[in-house]
């Protein structure tokens, strides 16, 4: 089978199926039956539901341990790392865009919920496209390489609030320009029917667009930081959607404080350099995924330390996102 075409070499197409299927049924609890009614979602709740996820992810890891080995049950864990790290910069800009919009906090659920949805179809398109080069064509793991380390490097490098405005969106532009949008949001819908006018879509529908797109931009640097981890399709798949599967709670969880998290962006920051780092040097070092995970949760360890001691805390930073 020609390289790029080998897509599904690791595991038997029924694993891929197996797995799916569970995310579907959990998706169909977590929305029809524990959030069926509209609320806003408590921290209490929101942490209970981190416990759940990470306790399914940990569980699945075992699960790999026991199918497919150690070395890949640390490819795992580490991939599910670095994606939940990374994948709080998405708490920040959700934190921008339900204010910006001023969405309601019993409907903030449905939007990420349906937004995530679509995101694990986009990513799943950019995790099998990204291997594809790689198995085709090796010398792209270079240019990703070098897109980490720029990425990091930018994300350390300090700025000022950029007055992020999520009504800007060019797709928000152009999905006005071409289908009637509501003045006002009406409960938690995304369409509505207008009498002799015909159907308009909310402001809700337009935030959630904004989700979409805000997630998109994230996944191009957090996909190339976890195939730099491992090239095994299943384990990147199934690692990126685990950690996307629990960022509603932990937006939930962690929005109220997140300008705690000071350091975190510089945490990130070393760690996008160091994978970038370990794909430049992959035809010359084999760095060992126990050291990686060891640098990893080493750095994410001291950002969060240095965000929480006294002495640091000096000046407000405000609300922003990092990078």
């Amino acid at each position: 089978m020609p390289p790029l075409f080998a897509l599904f070499s690791s595991l038997p197409w029924w694993a891929w199926t197996g797995f799916l299927a569970f995310v579907g049924l959990m998706l169909a609890l977590d929305l029809g039956v524990f959030h069926r009614r509209s609320h806003a979602v408590t921290v209490r709740e929101a942490l209970a539901w981190c416990a759940v996820w990470s306790g399914l992810a940990l569980g699945f890891n075992l699960l790999i341990r026991q199918q497919l080995g150690r070395q890949a049950a640390l490819e795992f864990f580490t991939g599910y790392l670095v994606e939940l790290c990374l994948s709080v910069d998405n708490v920040f800009v959700f934190v921008v865009i339900f204010q910006y919009f001023r969405v309601e906090p019993r409907y903030q659920h449905r939007v990420l919920f349906w937004g995530i949805l679509g995101a694990l179809a986009m990513r799943a398109l950019f995790i099998f496209a990204g291997i594809s080069l790689l198995n085709a064509f090796h010398g792209v793991i270079y240019l990703f390489g070098l897109f980490l380390v720029y990425t990091g490097l930018k994300l350390a490098r300090p700025k000022k609030d950029e007055g992020l405005e999520p009504g800007r969106n060019p797709l928000v532009r152009l999905f006005r320009r071409a289908c009637p949008v509501t003045a006002d949001f009406q409960g938690g819908r995304f369409f509505t029917a207008e009498k002799g006018q015909g159907l308009f879509a909310t402001p809700l529908f337009l935030v959630l667009i904004v989700v979409e797109t805000t997630d998109v931009l994230f996944a191009l640097d957090s996909i190339p930081a976890v195939i730099a981890i491992t090239r095994n399709e299943f384990i990147v798949f199934t690692s990126n959607i685990f950690a996307i599967l629990g960022l509603r709670s932990l937006y939930f969880a962690v929005a109220g404080a997140v300008q705690l998290f000071r350091f975190l962006n510089v945490g990130l920051a070393v760690i996008l350099v160091f994978v970038g780092v370990k794909m430049l040097l992959s035809g010359c070092l084999e760095i060992p995924i126990g050291l990686s995970l060891g640098v990893i949760g080493t750095v994410l360890a001291l950002s969060m330390l240095a965000s929480t001691l006294p002495w640091t805390n000096r000046r407000d930073t405000g609300c922003r996102r990092p990078g």
